[in-house]
């Protein structure tokens, strides 16, 4: 069994035990793992990871089962799990995640790992939290078809210990890596598969205001940002929809009494 980050409730949602607790009790029992303990990971799935893993099951669902940690990612996803009246996980983004690990947990000298992303969004994260202790490897695109290249991140990571190693390669990617980190069983601290996450809070990517992140419009203000890169991606995630009826055909009660 991989080794559990937290041992709180979980909620079946979608086929994925999520963990269902608040962004102030995460952060404090990951701040309280000891930073060398064995490597375990969270994922944080939004609907673009729901809708990748329904298609590609047998591929991807050991990632999942492997994680120490699942989180909701996506309010959207919520409230329509909601609006079916379905159990619904607390939504717990990695975005928030990170941003108040380094805004309350991470030391200006602690040591960091960052596996992804770019230069200048890394040394914008720096600059903004006056990191001195940064280690970054920026992988090859499509590292992950390369059995060499993911062993290259991996090997990183494990000569980089810190408590905290920051996944920033996009999904499918960073889980591919995480689970083989676990499986080298070198590695110590906790990956966050965290997307665009350093980007976003070091500045270098703007995020959405709070008021529209609270309202679940975060999907479209990106998209009116990039409607190019990202127009498409989100149309092919409106398939969570029909995973979320699926789920609910399951319950066999569409409205409570």
């Amino acid at each position: 069994m991989p080794p559990r980050l937290v041992e709180l409730p979980t909620i079946d949602f979608v086929g994925l035990p999520i963990i269902s607790a608040r962004l102030p009790t995460i952060v404090s029992l990951l701040a309280a793992r000891p930073a060398y303990d064995r490597f375990s990971y969270i994922i944080t799935p939004n609907a673009d990871h729901f809708v990748r893993l329904q298609r590609d099951r047998a591929r991807l669902i050991t990632l999942y089962q492997s994680a120490g940690c699942l989180l909701l990612d996506s309010r959207v996803v919520a409230g329509l799990g909601r609006l079916l009246n379905l159990e619904t996980p607390t939504v717990v983004t990695g975005s928030d995640l990170t941003l108040e690990l380094f805004e309350q947990v991470i030391g200006r000298n602690e040591a960091v790992t960052v596996v992804g992303t770019t230069v200048a969004a890394v040394d914008a994260l720096k600059s903004r939290f006056q990191l001195t202790r940064v280690a970054h490897h920026c992988p090859a695109f499509g590292f992950e078809r390369s059995e060499r290249l993911i062993d290259e991140c991996a090997e990183f990571v494990e000569a980089h210990p810190a408590r905290f190693v920051f996944l920033a390669c996009g999904a499918p990617r960073q889980e591919i890596l995480a689970h083989r980190i676990l499986a080298r069983q070198v590695a110590t601290g906790i990956g966050l598969c965290i997307g665009a996450a350093i980007d976003q809070i070091g500045g270098y990517e703007k995020r959405a205001p709070r008021f529209i992140r609270a309202n679940g419009l975060e999907w479209a203000w990106r998209i009116v940002k990039e409607p190019k890169r990202l127009g498409l991606r989100y149309l092919d995630d409106l398939k969570i929809i029909k995973l979320l009826v699926v789920e609910k055909r399951k319950y066999g009660v569409w409205f409570k009494s």
